[in-house]
């Protein structure tokens, strides 16, 4: 049987190759929809490792380019900023901060320790951070006072970096080697849960803070102060907050948002290219199974006289609806054969590198399942209609 079938869909072998390209453009184009849904629908359940509500971000213009484009005094004026700051009654807690959460891009960085090579996001901060996000931490110790006359420069790492570098070891005392032309090695006193600072949709990754020192010009100047406001606090508190600091750094620009309002922001910027491209993909897969049930519908009326004559040698209406369906199920199997070596292909060179194994193998059987009941469902009703051919009208049929 599946000889006779592979017969007549070669025989038919433009139409058949015009939809097995439908098939596998539309099943490309699901694969990469339903990944990005899976890996943002997993992520989003998953700890954010901070407290966003009731913070508030400043963001710090200070009229250079670049981060290390900086002086001694703009380091003086920043730290009389986090004084300002500290001084307000509506301000429990403040901090700087380099990249502050929800930002969009941050710092990456490459850790070559104990033989391992270690991607990581890193961050710069002050002491106050891990009080301003509610940080949690599982153990050891944030930064401190005290970390000024260490010999060492403090880092604290999330919980996946502990166990990217070190296995089931201890973390807490750990070196990780020099980061700075001083040459102090960087100690690990702290290990956090989770910190993921794009927010819920960003994949949890290996994370790294250092300390951010006041009251000298060795680190450069935070871009960005983090606050926690006493409950009550008004809104109109911003404006009030946005003339002071303006008075303390004349010339500097401040960005006032809440982190709340970051989120949402942010989480629009992620969301909306992936809710483009699933109304591609609808659209596309709506052509599609409008295309294929026209091509059927044609090859059915084409074919009259060879399922009239079908029917005549005693096949039954069951008989042809299968033959009809197998036809296109072989169609689509080879088009999901194509687009499955493809995107498979694609996994192993790391080009798809950004989902990982689980949430590939999940989206590639569903895309798979789906463009099969795609499939079945366009090719049912021209497969019925085959069924209702009379061998009688194979004796009329030109």
């Amino acid at each position: 049987m599946t000889k006779h079938l592979l017969r007549l869909v070669w025989n038919r072998k433009r139409s058949n190759f015009l939809i097995t390209v439908e098939i596998v453009l539309s099943f490309l184009v699901l694969f990469l929809v339903m990944s990005l849904a899976v890996s943002y629908g997993r992520n989003y359940v998953q700890p954010l490792g901070f407290q966003y509500d009731q913070v508030w971000r400043v963001d710090v213009g200070m009229g250079v380019e670049g981060d290390d484009e900086w002086t001694p005094e703009m380091k003086a004026t920043s730290d009389q900023v986090l004084l300002a700051l500290k001084a307000y009654d509506q301000i429990e807690a403040v901090a700087g901060v380099q990249v502050a959460p929800f930002s969009i891009g941050g710092i990456r960085s490459n850790m070559h320790t104990n033989g391992r090579d270690i991607e990581h996001d890193a961050n710069e901060v002050t002491d106050d951070f891990a009080t301003v996000m509610h940080i949690d931490l599982i153990r050891g110790r944030w930064f401190q006072r005290d970390d000024d006359a260490a010999g060492f420069e403090p880092v604290v790492i999330n919980q996946r970096m502990a166990r990217a570098l070190f296995g089931d070891a201890e973390p807490i005392g750990q070196d990780l080697g020099p980061w700075r032309e001083d040459g102090l090695a960087r100690r690990v006193v702290g290990v956090v849960s989770e910190y993921r600072e794009d927010g819920l949709f960003q994949a949890p990754d290996n994370y790294l803070f250092y300390r951010k020192k006041t009251g000298t010009a060795k680190d450069r100047p935070p871009q960005s102060f983090v606050i926690r406001l006493r409950p009550g606090t008004p809104a109109a508190f911003e404006a009030e907050l946005q003339e002071k600091l303006g008075a303390v750094a004349r010339g500097w620009t401040f960005d006032i948002q809440s982190l709340e309002a970051a989120k949402e922001q942010t989480e629009r910027m992620i969301i909306q290219p992936v809710v483009i491209a699933g109304l591609v993909a609808g659209f596309l897969i709506l052509m599609v199974g409008l295309g294929l049930t026209g091509v059927l519908w044609q090859n059915v009326t084409q074919r009259t006289g060879e399922i009239g004559l079908r029917r005549a040698n005693g096949a039954t209406a069951r008989g042809v609806c299968l033959q009809i369906l197998g036809e296109l199920t072989l169609v689509t199997t080879a088009g999901l054969a194509i687009g499955s070596a493809i995107v498979i292909q694609l996994f192993v060179i790391g080009a798809s590198s950004w989902i990982d194994r689980k949430v590939f193998a999940g989206s590639l059987a569903a895309s798979i399942a789906l463009i099969y009941l795609l499939t079945i469902l366009c090719g049912l009703y021209p497969s019925l209609l085959a069924t209702r051919i009379h061998p009688a009208e194979a004796l009329h049929y030109e």
